[in-house]
Protein backbone atom coordinates (compact mmCIF):
# COMPACT_ATOMS: atom_id res chain seq x y z
CA UNK A 1 0.00 0.00 0.00
CA UNK A 2 3.00 2.12 0.49
CA UNK A 3 4.34 1.80 -2.93
CA UNK A 4 0.40 2.45 -4.09
CA UNK A 5 0.08 6.08 -1.99
CA UNK A 6 3.53 6.90 -3.56
CA UNK A 7 2.61 6.19 -6.78
CA UNK A 8 -1.16 8.50 -6.24
CA UNK A 9 1.02 11.47 -4.96
CA UNK A 10 3.28 11.41 -7.86
CA UNK A 11 0.33 10.98 -9.95
CA UNK A 12 -1.40 13.78 -8.25
CA UNK A 13 1.62 16.28 -7.36
CA UNK A 14 3.92 15.41 -10.14
CA UNK A 15 1.95 16.70 -13.18
CA UNK A 16 1.44 20.42 -10.85
CA UNK A 17 4.89 20.39 -10.01
CA UNK A 18 5.83 20.25 -13.95
CA UNK A 19 3.09 22.91 -14.65
CA UNK A 20 4.69 25.48 -11.94
CA UNK A 21 8.25 25.18 -13.13
CA UNK A 22 7.42 26.37 -16.71
CA UNK A 23 4.84 28.83 -15.41
CA UNK A 24 7.73 30.47 -13.24
CA UNK A 25 9.96 29.99 -16.21
CA UNK A 26 7.59 31.78 -18.00
CA UNK A 27 6.49 34.95 -15.60
CA UNK A 28 6.94 34.79 -11.55
CA UNK A 29 2.86 35.83 -11.15
CA UNK A 30 1.44 32.73 -13.47
CA UNK A 31 4.10 31.09 -11.08
CA UNK A 32 2.06 32.61 -8.36
CA UNK A 33 -1.58 31.63 -9.72
CA UNK A 34 -0.80 28.22 -10.16
CA UNK A 35 0.71 28.25 -6.14
CA UNK A 36 -2.80 29.48 -5.13
CA UNK A 37 -4.27 26.40 -6.71
CA UNK A 38 -2.04 24.21 -4.86
CA UNK A 39 -2.08 26.12 -1.77
CA UNK A 40 -5.53 26.21 -1.52
CA UNK A 41 -6.61 21.95 -3.31
CA UNK A 42 -3.03 20.35 -3.31
CA UNK A 43 -1.51 20.40 0.21
CA UNK A 44 -5.57 19.04 1.70
CA UNK A 45 -5.20 16.19 -0.81
CA UNK A 46 -1.74 14.87 0.24
CA UNK A 47 -3.52 13.93 3.46
CA UNK A 48 -6.41 12.63 1.69
CA UNK A 49 -4.27 10.37 -0.07
CA UNK A 50 -2.46 9.11 3.00
CA UNK A 51 -6.24 9.11 4.73
CA UNK A 52 -7.61 6.96 1.49
CA UNK A 53 -4.38 4.68 1.51
CA UNK A 54 -2.87 4.30 4.24
CA UNK A 55 -5.54 5.31 7.45
CA UNK A 56 -2.98 8.28 8.18
CA UNK A 57 -5.23 10.66 10.39
CA UNK A 58 -5.06 14.67 10.25
CA UNK A 59 -5.95 16.59 12.88
CA UNK A 60 -6.05 20.18 13.13
CA UNK A 61 -7.87 20.98 16.27
CA UNK A 62 -9.96 24.07 16.44
CA UNK A 63 -8.93 25.78 19.68
CA UNK A 64 -8.49 29.63 18.99
CA UNK A 65 -8.83 29.57 15.68
CA UNK A 66 -11.90 31.89 16.09
CA UNK A 67 -9.50 34.36 17.73
CA UNK A 68 -7.23 34.41 15.53
CA UNK A 69 -6.51 38.28 14.26
CA UNK A 70 -6.19 39.69 10.88
CA UNK A 71 -2.45 39.39 10.69
CA UNK A 72 -0.45 37.38 12.89
CA UNK A 73 2.98 35.32 13.25
CA UNK A 74 3.12 31.89 13.48
CA UNK A 75 5.91 29.84 15.92
CA UNK A 76 6.05 26.58 16.07
CA UNK A 77 8.25 23.61 16.49
CA UNK A 78 9.30 21.79 13.62
CA UNK A 79 9.60 18.00 12.48
CA UNK A 80 8.89 17.37 8.92
CA UNK A 81 8.91 19.04 4.83
CA UNK A 82 5.45 18.10 5.62
CA UNK A 83 4.93 21.05 7.78
CA UNK A 84 4.31 23.22 5.21
CA UNK A 85 0.88 21.62 3.99
CA UNK A 86 0.10 20.94 7.43
CA UNK A 87 -0.19 24.52 7.97
CA UNK A 88 -1.74 25.28 4.68
CA UNK A 89 -4.56 22.95 5.44
CA UNK A 90 -4.74 23.94 8.72
CA UNK A 91 -5.10 27.68 8.42
CA UNK A 92 -5.12 30.16 5.52
CA UNK A 93 -2.80 28.53 2.82
CA UNK A 94 -2.64 31.25 0.25
CA UNK A 95 -1.50 34.35 3.05
CA UNK A 96 1.10 31.92 4.83
CA UNK A 97 4.72 32.53 4.30
CA UNK A 98 7.94 30.30 5.59
CA UNK A 99 11.30 31.60 7.21
CA UNK A 100 12.92 28.04 5.34
CA UNK A 101 16.49 27.76 4.28
CA UNK A 102 17.91 28.56 0.74
CA UNK A 103 18.51 25.43 0.15
CA UNK A 104 14.96 24.40 -0.13
CA UNK A 105 14.92 27.18 -3.03
CA UNK A 106 17.16 24.57 -5.22
CA UNK A 107 15.45 21.81 -6.95
CA UNK A 108 13.36 20.36 -4.60
CA UNK A 109 10.43 18.94 -7.02
CA UNK A 110 7.13 21.67 -5.98
CA UNK A 111 8.67 23.04 -3.14
CA UNK A 112 11.75 25.31 -4.35
CA UNK A 113 9.43 26.67 -6.86
CA UNK A 114 6.85 27.95 -4.94
CA UNK A 115 9.15 29.10 -1.91
CA UNK A 116 10.88 31.28 -4.81
CA UNK A 117 7.75 32.31 -6.85
CA UNK A 118 5.60 33.49 -3.58
CA UNK A 119 8.75 35.23 -2.32
CA UNK A 120 9.52 33.24 1.18
CA UNK A 121 12.35 33.71 3.59
CA UNK A 122 15.12 32.09 2.35
CA UNK A 123 17.64 32.48 4.95
CA UNK A 124 21.46 30.87 4.22
CA UNK A 125 22.45 29.16 6.94
CA UNK A 126 26.00 29.44 5.68
CA UNK A 127 26.56 33.17 5.16
CA UNK A 128 27.45 35.97 7.71
CA UNK A 129 25.00 37.01 10.21
CA UNK A 130 24.46 40.34 8.76
CA UNK A 131 23.38 38.55 5.83
CA UNK A 132 21.24 36.72 7.78
CA UNK A 133 19.42 39.87 9.37
CA UNK A 134 19.59 41.82 6.22
CA UNK A 135 17.04 38.92 4.54
CA UNK A 136 14.74 38.15 7.62
CA UNK A 137 14.26 42.49 7.24
CA UNK A 138 13.58 42.32 3.63
CA UNK A 139 11.12 39.43 4.28
CA UNK A 140 9.51 41.38 7.24
CA UNK A 141 8.57 44.41 4.89
CA UNK A 142 7.13 42.05 2.65
CA UNK A 143 5.02 40.45 5.01
CA UNK A 144 4.44 43.77 6.08
CA UNK A 145 2.95 44.98 2.27
CA UNK A 146 1.26 42.45 1.23
CA UNK A 147 -0.78 41.46 4.76
CA UNK A 148 0.58 37.81 4.92
CA UNK A 149 1.10 35.39 7.71
CA UNK A 150 4.52 34.63 8.22
CA UNK A 151 5.72 31.26 9.72
CA UNK A 152 9.00 31.07 11.83
CA UNK A 153 10.24 27.34 13.49
CA UNK A 154 12.96 28.86 15.60
CA UNK A 155 14.44 25.59 15.97
CA UNK A 156 16.03 25.97 12.45
CA UNK A 157 16.04 22.53 11.82
CA UNK A 158 13.95 19.69 11.49
CA UNK A 159 13.66 17.29 14.64
CA UNK A 160 14.76 14.00 13.81
CA UNK A 161 13.25 12.33 17.14
CA UNK A 162 10.15 14.71 17.94
CA UNK A 163 11.72 16.58 20.75
CA UNK A 164 12.12 19.83 20.69
CA UNK A 165 15.64 21.60 20.40
CA UNK A 166 17.10 24.60 21.20
CA UNK A 167 14.62 27.68 20.00
CA UNK A 168 16.72 30.54 18.45
CA UNK A 169 15.70 33.98 19.22
CA UNK A 170 17.62 36.25 17.17
CA UNK A 171 15.64 35.52 13.60
CA UNK A 172 12.58 35.81 15.78
CA UNK A 173 12.99 39.11 17.47
CA UNK A 174 14.38 40.63 13.79
CA UNK A 175 11.43 39.93 11.96
CA UNK A 176 9.25 41.06 15.24
CA UNK A 177 11.35 44.50 15.78
CA UNK A 178 10.70 44.96 12.08
CA UNK A 179 7.49 43.88 11.52
CA UNK A 180 5.26 44.02 15.13
CA UNK A 181 2.15 41.79 15.25
CA UNK A 182 0.58 39.03 17.39
CA UNK A 183 2.23 35.50 17.54
CA UNK A 184 -0.17 32.73 17.62
CA UNK A 185 2.33 29.53 19.29
CA UNK A 186 1.53 26.24 17.25
CA UNK A 187 2.15 22.75 18.50
CA UNK A 188 2.64 19.62 15.96
CA UNK A 189 2.88 16.08 16.00
CA UNK A 190 3.88 13.53 14.06
CA UNK A 191 5.67 14.53 11.21
CA UNK A 192 9.22 13.22 12.44
CA UNK A 193 7.66 9.68 12.39
CA UNK A 194 7.71 10.16 8.40
CA UNK A 195 9.90 12.79 7.94
CA UNK A 196 12.62 9.89 5.89
CA UNK A 197 11.76 7.28 3.71
CA UNK A 198 12.20 4.54 5.74
CA UNK A 199 10.30 6.49 8.31
CA UNK A 200 7.12 6.84 5.63
CA UNK A 201 7.28 3.16 4.70
CA UNK A 202 7.53 2.00 8.31
CA UNK A 203 4.77 4.61 9.84
CA UNK A 204 2.57 5.93 7.47
CA UNK A 205 -0.18 3.82 7.82
CA UNK A 206 -2.01 4.03 10.94
CA UNK A 207 0.05 7.36 11.49
CA UNK A 208 -1.18 10.76 12.38
CA UNK A 209 -0.88 14.69 12.37
CA UNK A 210 -1.39 17.02 14.56
CA UNK A 211 -1.26 20.52 15.12
CA UNK A 212 -3.03 22.96 17.77
CA UNK A 213 -2.66 26.44 18.49
CA UNK A 214 -1.60 26.69 22.15
CA UNK A 215 -1.67 30.26 22.78
CA UNK A 216 -1.70 33.63 20.78
CA UNK A 217 -0.09 36.34 22.16
CA UNK A 218 -0.44 40.29 21.14
CA UNK A 219 2.44 41.78 19.69
CA UNK A 220 5.57 42.30 21.69
CA UNK A 221 6.91 45.78 22.16
CA UNK A 222 10.65 45.07 23.68
CA UNK A 223 13.08 42.41 23.78
CA UNK A 224 12.06 41.05 26.96
CA UNK A 225 8.25 40.46 25.82
CA UNK A 226 9.74 39.02 22.74
CA UNK A 227 11.59 36.82 24.63
CA UNK A 228 8.79 35.48 27.24
CA UNK A 229 6.90 34.42 24.37
CA UNK A 230 9.61 32.51 22.65
CA UNK A 231 10.41 30.85 26.15
CA UNK A 232 7.22 30.42 27.91
CA UNK A 233 6.02 29.54 23.81
CA UNK A 234 8.46 26.67 23.89
CA UNK A 235 7.07 25.38 27.33
CA UNK A 236 3.34 25.31 25.96
CA UNK A 237 4.98 23.31 23.07
CA UNK A 238 6.66 20.64 25.38
CA UNK A 239 3.14 20.68 27.23
CA UNK A 240 0.75 19.41 24.75
CA UNK A 241 3.61 17.33 23.26
CA UNK A 242 3.46 15.77 26.51
CA UNK A 243 -0.46 15.54 26.74
CA UNK A 244 -0.81 13.73 23.28
CA UNK A 245 1.90 11.39 23.63
CA UNK A 246 0.30 10.45 27.71
CA UNK A 247 -2.54 10.08 25.62
CA UNK A 248 -1.56 7.73 22.37
CA UNK A 249 0.45 5.93 25.11
CA UNK A 250 -3.04 5.25 26.89
CA UNK A 251 -4.58 4.33 24.07
CA UNK A 252 -2.32 1.83 23.03
CA UNK A 253 -2.57 0.58 26.28
CA UNK A 254 -6.36 -0.33 25.85
CA UNK A 255 -5.76 -1.85 22.84
CA UNK A 256 -3.55 -4.58 24.15
CA UNK A 257 -5.43 -7.65 25.29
Amino acid sequence: MTLITLLCLFVSMGWIALVNRFAYGISTKLSQKVNRIITTTYASRIFSIFSAYMNFHFAGEKDHVDELPEQYLIMSNHQSLLDIPLFMRFLDGPRLRFVAKAELGRNVPLVSVMLKSDRHGLIDRTGSPSKTMKAMDLFAERVKENNWIPVIFPEGTRSQDGSLGTFHAAGFRRFLTVAPMPVAVCALDGGWRISTLKGFAKNLHGGFYRVKIVKIYPAPTNKAEQIHILEEGKALIQKQLDAWRKQESGTQKEALP
